[in-house]
């Protein structure tokens, strides 16, 4: 598996000792002002340089050396917010700062940090890229720990099933405790059983490793209750509903809620956030063989509600309502869980807006500002009661798949809705986990979605 990000990843940035190379970032609008270094103005326009959107050019001294780098921002005022990310693919080696930007400093140094992720664990390395000095206005250390919690999202994500099943899981989210000296506890086999997670051992007991439920504690008993919930399905057949090949294969990815709560917990726990940190990871396999749980079945969750299997690939739920159920055992201040959950959330908002769901509009109207705030994409979706009738069941108290197919992503948000105890701060997150295709900021593979924006709120609300 590949090094944890935060502790074994070469940093994309530079001490602000020594030489650095200039960036002057400029739109059309800034050509035509010529506000900016004279030097660099005449070679742009002796170069033809048109300022689009992410297009670089060096600038070379009358000796014919590199003296900086002219970077396009496209029409003024309409670039992507984190066009900065470009940078730390297209700047050659060495050191470099911000000379002029219409975009803040920091931001155009968090995007930098984001666009230099590489996931090099299985090819030869690329060679060594550039590094940006961060401004003097910036957090240093918010910056650093957020492109950390960003890589570790991303690199427990694309790194394959073989590698990354609930065997490797649990180590990441050992490792994860022994940095930040947090304490782990794990249940798992048919201990699940005995000790009550009879779904998240339904799910995983096909697979040839154990399935689980991995706990992590770190602060201070009597600070404020903060659970974060993932889903760790490290791969998904769709159990005996067997999935086509096609939607197999990113499926290793089915645990990005796992690693996106991890990552949220890494910037909790780096930024010594007040706070009596709590992080639950059901972690399993939904495999096919001999002792799979089949179409049909009803399964007895944690809470004594009884679920009707009506379909074996819609897994996440059940292992999520035993791991909610336990975490509100402990009455939290504040639930989160995130899970790469349905499809329905993609054909209604795409892959990079992902739906959260919650009731407590206080926390509803601090999410939509940190969005905004920290460009962290999130839309507000309805638990729309009653659509509840939805996930009634005929022999049993609910049913995971509910028939007809309409509202899926707030059907399975009622589901889970169930499990968690009514005044329970609670927000459900359905992320892709997933970039489809290459952004300034972030690559094809697999994202951090939400947890910069939730990390602002717990801020707010828990200064250090």
């Amino acid at each position: 598996m590949p090094p944890f990000s935060h502790i074994d990843r070469p940093s994309p940035f530079a001490a602000m000792s020594g030489e650095t190379l200039p960036v002057w970032a400029v739109s059309r609008a800034d050509i035509d002002r010529g506000h900016f270094d004279k030097t660099a103005l005449a070679w742009a326009k002796t170069a033809g340089f048109k300022a689009a959107e992410g297009a670089v050019l060096l600038v070379p001294n009358r000796h014919g050396k590199l003296a900086g780098a002219l970077f396009g921002l496209g029409e003024e005022g309409e670039c992507h917010p984190f066009i900065g990310g470009t940078l730390a693919r297209a700047l050659p080696k060495g050191d470099w700062h911000i000379e002029t930007s219409p975009i803040s400093g920091p931001v155009m140094a968090l995007a930098f940090g984001m666009g230099a992720y590489r996931f090099e664990a299985y090819r030869k390395p690329a060679p060594e890229g550039p590094r940006l000095v961060l401004p003097a206005d910036a957090d240093a250390d918010a910056i650093r720990r957020t492109v950390a919690a960003v890589g570790l999202a991303r690199d427990l994500v694309n790194t394959p099933a073989n590698d990354m099943g609930p065997d490797a899981l649990e180590a990441a989210f050992r490792g994860l405790a022994r940095h930040y000296k947090a304490k782990v506890a794990v249940v798992a086999g048919n201990d699940l059983l005995s000790k009550g997670f009879p779904m998240i051992h339904a799910v995983g007991r096909a697979a040839a490793q154990a399935p689980r439920l991995l706990e992590l504690r770190w602060g201070k008993k009597g600070a404020p209750k903060l659970t974060l919930v993932g889903k760790g399905v490290c791969f998904d057949t769709g159990g005996l509903d067997i999935k086509p090949s096609a939607s197999m294969l990113t499926m290793k990815k089915d645990m990005g809620g796992a690693a996106n709560v991890l990552a949220l917990a890494l910037m909790i726990m780096d930024a010594r956030l007040p706070v009596d940190l709590r992080v639950l990871v059901p972690a399993v396999e939904n495999s096919i063989s001999a002792s799979a749980f089949r179409p049909g079945d009803v399964l007895t969750s944690r809470k004594g509600l009884t679920v009707q299997i009506d379909n074996t690939d819609a897994e996440g739920r059940l292992v999520l309502a035993d791991a909610l159920a336990y975490a509100c055992e402990e009455a939290p201040g504040l639930l989160i869980d995130m899970a790469t959950l349905t499809g329905a959330a993609r054909v209604a908002l795409g892959p990079d807006l992902p739906p959260y769901y919650t009731d407590d509009e206080d926390l509803a109207g601090e999410l939509a500002t940190a969005s905004g705030s920290v460009v962290d994409p999130l839309w507000r979706m309805p638990l729309y009661r009653p659509y509840e009738a939805d996930i009634k069941a005929k022999i049993a108290d609910l049913t995971n798949a509910p028939a007809g197919g309409f509202a899926g992503s707030i059907t399975a948000a009622l589901f889970l809705k169930r499990f968690v105890a009514p005044g329970t701060s609670w927000a459900h997150f359905d992320i892709f986990a997933w970039s489809p295709k290459d952004k300034p900021h972030a690559p094809q593979g697999g994202e951090a979605q939400g947890i910069r924006a939730l990390f602002e709120v717990i801020a707010r609300r828990h200064p250090a």
